[in-house]
């Protein structure tokens, strides 16, 4: 018999799939997103690797790799069904280490960006000679 809670899609009290409460607190567009992400070892629960069916509870500490930025949360609140983005920041906090890194993490690839020089436009008749000499050493 199916518990009554779960059937309507409602939050149990012991706790939410770890790949649903990501996608209902907006860290992945889609719940499969979320189940790869998991899958992929992006994400960590009090330390260790997990599967996408474990159970997140309250007061869980959560690790997420998200391409090249990282976010440390504690759970604060379960949700299996997404909402809006005002609900979704109320289910974790971050914590204030997580964010000054992800900061500092920001700030280095924009100045990292800012180091990288663009073309200055398109290459002349000599660079594009230049160009063919080089890609076509052998011929």
């Amino acid at each position: 018999m199916a518990h009554p809670e779960r059937s309507k899609g409602l939050a149990v009290a012991d706790g939410v799939r770890i790949d649903k409460w990501l996608w209902a607190a907006r860290f992945f567009k889609t719940r499969s997103l979320s189940s790869q992400a998991v899958a992929g070892g992006k994400v960590h629960i009090n330390g260790g690797r997990v599967k996408a069916s474990k159970i997140v509870a309250m007061g869980d500490s959560l690790r997420i790799q998200r391409g090249e930025v990282e976010y440390v949360v504690q759970v604060l609140a379960l949700a299996d069904k997404r909402g809006p983005a005002v609900q979704a920041q109320k289910l974790y906090e971050e914590t204030e280490a997580s964010m000054a890194a992800r900061e500092a993490n920001r700030e280095e690839r924009r100045l990292l960006a800012a180091q990288r020089s663009a073309p200055e436009g398109r290459p002349s008749k000599r660079d594009r000679r230049l160009i063919r000499s080089f890609t076509r050493k052998d011929d």
